[in-house]
């Protein structure tokens, strides 16, 4: 059998864990990318990911597997937040944690906190909207393009990588050119308006979300790429990687890497991108934990096509340490049980087994993001 079980894990996209104790409606809000509460009748645990946290995190907190939910969350409530999330992330056995600092919705802990929890490394990725934002005030139409770039290069000093969320926000049909001058800065106006009104700056202008991106291109850093399934904000459609082609295309030889994150249902077609672009890369991040029981399918479906050194891990856990848990082991034995069949089909040898395994667990997001052993 392919040796997964025990196998370094570098989480290049996550969030911060929550580090107070839950109601029980607070676990369930969080257990879902839903923003509203499930409809009376219905229990928002009664789901995929439900059961994989009474499957997989229930015996790790001295319970039943498949205990009833509200056994599991009153055992989690008396053992109390800090040893909960101690028992799921030793479980989880994440080895670096890239942590995206951008969606502040809760108070979770940011890389400093996530290193002294867990004794691992754990660096920042920046979001670049959420840069956008935070020099809205104060900033006019003629400075916006200037103030952005110095907080961006200044911001992404220490960070390893950048995201952006232009799926949620606008969607893929990005041009393949940077917007002009005199469109950002009619853009800005339009937007700083807004935001002074409302006092809310959300970056959600088509052509300054474009802008913010080509500028991320220009730093060489790996830029994430939310993909697909998310909260309400998204329009799936829009979310479909393969209205990539043309970004891809013009920024080919930028020297920025693109790692698509997620990707369900769209992990065939970006799984295509990876085989096509030779700066495309790809992860099935969030579903490990929510597709539960069919988190397999997902992995195997990245894999059809998919050069094994395109492929990396990420839990994007947020908030709940069942999603690093659930995502982590659920890999871990999918992956394995994938492999094992290569084996036993001569596709490969159990050393290549070992190889690749290796690779998309750790190797391949050590080489793209430059991380070092003794970092």
């Amino acid at each position: 059998m392919a040796d997964t079980a025990d196998l370094p894990l570098i989480d290049h996209h996550c969030h911060g864990l929550m580090l107070s104790d839950l109601t029980d409606d607070e676990f369930r809000s969080l257990a879902t990318e839903s923003e509203w509460p499930a409809p009376d009748g219905i229990d928002a645990l009664d789901s995929p990911f439900g059961l994989a946290v009474r499957a997989i995190c229930a015996p790790l907190l001295d319970i039943e597997r498949n205990a009833p939910i509200d056994t599991y969350l009153d055992r989690r409530r008396a053992l109390g937040v800090d040893e909960v999330n101690r028992r799921l992330l030793d479980a989880a056995g994440t080895a670096r944690y890239l942590v995206d600092t951008g969606f502040t919705a809760s108070p979770v802990a940011g890389p400093a906190q996530m290193r002294a929890m867990t004794g691992a490394p754990a660096d920042e990725i920046l979001r670049l909207e959420r840069v956008a934002e935070e020099i809205a005030p104060g900033t006019t139409a003629e400075n916006f393009a200037a103030r952005f770039g110095e907080a961006l290069y200044a911001r992404s000093h220490g960070t390893v990588g950048l995201k952006s969320i232009i799926a949620y926000r606008y969607g893929f049909d990005i041009a393949a050119q940077r917007p002009s001058q005199t469109e950002v800065r009619a853009a800005a106006g339009n937007w700083l308006r807004r935001g002074e009104q409302s006092r809310t700056y959300r970056l959600d202008d088509p052509v300054l979300l474009q802008h913010v991106l080509w500028e991320g291109v220009g730093l060489g850093l790996p830029i994430q790429l939310h993909v697909g399934y998310g909260d309400g904000d998204v329009q799936l459609f829009r979310a479909d990687p393969s209205r990539l082609t043309k970004f891809l295309t013009a920024t080919r030889t930028s020297g920025a890497q693109f790692m698509l994150l997620h990707c369900y249902p769209f992990v065939r077609e970006a799984a295509i991108l990876t085989q096509v672009f030779p700066h495309v890369y790809c992860d099935v991040g969030l579903v490990s934990h929510y597709l539960g029981p069919s988190s397999g399918v997902a992995i195997r479906q990245a894999l059809e096509m998919a050069p094994f050194g395109k492929v990396l891990y990420s839990s994007d856990a947020y908030g709940l340490a069942e999603h690093y848990a659930v995502s982590a082991l659920q890999w871990r034995r999918e992956l394995g049980k994938l492999l094992d069949e290569w084996v036993a089909d001569q596709w490969l040898s159990p050393a290549d087994a070992e190889r690749y395994a290796g690779m998309i667990a750790a190797g391949n997001a050590a080489r793209v993001y430059c991380l070092h052993t003794d970092d």
